[in-house]
């Protein structure tokens, strides 16, 4: 009894002190930055109903609903001036994000205990985040609202968004990043300009996909860039840089990480601002330590061509198509890291090798692309041979989940963006060249109108799409809503095809204890096209259950 007291003791005390240690840790010290009192002293001031401007840095809402923000300046000063200019967007950034995370996790208790595990892995964010990026973040956070400081402090909470992809899909390996981009040139496109797309399929729910930005930075150091982002966020998943060099990231399978590293979308950011070729960008991609895996598909006018640059926390590769095309999905391709094993049951076991086959279809070598081609390959949402596999399959190259899908042509510095809903709406079309030409004044369009590539309204306006929105209205109600206002079989009459409705049938059965009605539904889904294998197993668990039970 002395001993089993004595070990519980110790055990408590142990808990106690890693409780004081990651409550300590949980906050991060603020960036001593060069205060300018004039940028903190100024205020935004209206233009129009549209556009806000403090000093040369500016933030409007165009007729498509994208924000295009162009900020300059030092990195804290661009950080002031986003924040001021943008808050309520971070705001309702804030609020959409944490309001998903609270539907995906109700139990405060549950959601208190992973902040402060949050805050263990993330000890180290700090030392891995250069200074420049933490007072460009600080500046920005100094906007944020008092209302989430049930999280952390502002500075805080920021610095943990940035490394939110990062731990999201290495934690739970969760496919809210499942993402495809392709580049072209040379004889593959009908003028032998490079094109480069991608979809950036990250999920946290529809809120925080309506508010998204277009921002131009014209930095103190570096290029002046643009990229696709939110309230906030200085990451970067998409963009191009006034050099023709872009950038766009896909996830790959990761370990669990136990503390942080340099995350991934800053690396992005590092490169976007200071690489002109591709050597420039693998040199950076090197020199720092991530602490999940990750492939940059970049391309660079400079050279002509595209490569994807693949990482993980301890080693480094590069992929070379060797041809005038190369495409990236979810694993690695590599000499060294594609015969890793974790990137090996990522193959086995992940919709990544069906996507990239599908997208390997859809870009035959004898096809010469133009942006409206690439526009169509990324709205596409069949699958191989043009099978129907259901809207919302992960298999899909169009998910109908993407933040946002973009087309870039480096060599012309055009950039297409999509608009609501997904990337069925018009690709709208930005001019790097004449918004960073030095003459270009808030309220100036940004967007040249006779490249926008059209919304896909033949889609938009089908019987099956309207029938996709109301089953994923049936979804909502079956995941976080009353499961008794919950339709199975409406669910599977609008998206006949997707395994999930008839999976999400067999759990509704199963739960009633229906087991025969159970078992013919989860049949049905095995007989469809499942994502992974991990679904695909579940599946047949359940059914199996089922059939147990209702003998």
């Amino acid at each position: 009894m002395k001993i089993t007291g004595w070990t519980l003791g110790i055990l408590l005390l142990l808990c106690l002190v890693f409780g004081i240690y990651v409550y300590n840790i949980a906050t991060f010290p603020h960036p001593q930055v060069q205060r300018n009192d004039s940028m903190e002293n100024l205020e935004r001031t209206a233009l129009n109903d549209s556009t806000f401007a403090i000093g040369n840095n500016w933030l409007t809402k165009n007729e498509f609903g994208h924000y295009v923000m162009y900020t300059e300046g030092s990195a804290y000063e661009r950080g002031l001036a986003n924040g001021k200019l943008s808050r309520e967007l971070i705001s309702r950034q804030e609020e959409a994000f944490t309001h998903q995370i609270k539907k995906m996790i109700p139990s405060e208790k549950y959601l208190g205990f992973l902040k402060y595990i949050t805050g263990f892995i993330n000890r180290g964010l700090p030392e891995n985040v250069t200074e420049e990026y933490k007072e460009e973040i600080y500046g920005i956070a100094l906007a944020s609202s008092d209302s989430f400081d049930w999280i952390g402090d502002k500075y805080t909470r920021q610095m943990h968004y940035h490394a939110a992809h990062d731990i999201g899909h290495a934690l739970q390996n969760m496919m809210l990043v499942g993402c495809t981009s392709f580049g072209v040139w040379g004889k593959s496109t009908a003028n032998g300009e490079m094109i480069v797309g991608r979809n950036f399929d990250f999920w946290v729910g529809d809120e925080f996909a309506e508010h998204k930005i277009i921002s131009f930075v014209k930095p103190e150091h570096g290029y002046p860039f643009a990229f696709i982002t939110w309230g906030a966020f200085t990451g970067v998943s998409s963009g191009m840089n006034a050099k023709g060099l872009t950038v766009t990231i896909n996830a790959a399978k990761s370990s669990i990480p136990f503390n942080a590293a340099t995350p991934v979308s800053l690396v992005a950011r590092e490169i976007l601002q200071y690489a002109a070729t591709i050597d420039e960008a693998v040199a950076i991609a090197r020199k720092r330590t991530m602490f999940v895996s990750e492939s940059f598909l970049v391309s660079a006018a400079a050279d002509g061509k595209a490569v994807v640059i693949e990482k993980t926390p301890s080693e480094l590769d590069i992929y070379d198509a060797h041809k005038d095309r190369i495409l990236c999905a979810n694993h690695f391709q590599g000499p060294i890291l594609g015969n890793e094993s974790l990137n090996l049951e990522q193959k086995a076991t992940s919709a990544s090798v069906y996507r990239y086959s599908r997208l390997e279809q859809l870009m035959p070598d004898t096809v010469a692309l133009t942006v409206t081609d690439a526009a169509g390959i990324l709205r596409d949402t069949r699958g191989i041979n043009n099978t129907e596999i259901g809207l919302g399959n992960e298999k899909a190259l169009n998910q109908l989940i993407a933040h946002h899908s973009v087309i870039f042509k480096p060599e012309s510095l055009l950039m297409w963006v999509s608009t609501e809903p997904w990337q069925l709406g018009t690709y709208v079309c930005y001019d790097l060249r004449k918004i960073f030409s030095g003459d270009f004044r808030p309220g100036d369009t940004v967007v040249r109108y006779a490249l926008n590539i059209p919304a896909d309204t033949a889609f938009i306006n089908s019987l099956a799409f309207r029938n996709f929105l109301k089953y994923r209205e049936q979804k909502e109600i079956f995941v976080y809503g009353n499961r008794a206002a919950f339709d199975p079989v409406s669910s599977i009459r609008y998206n006949p095809y997707f395994y999930d409705a008839y999976r999400m049938a067999g759990d509704y059965f199963l739960e009633r204890k229906e087991y025969d009605k159970a078992a013919k539904y989860y049949k049905e889904a095995l007989d469809r096209e499942v994502a992974t294998e991990g679904e695909q197993k579940n599946i047949q668990k359940r059914l199996n259950k089922a059939l147990r039970k209702g003998t």
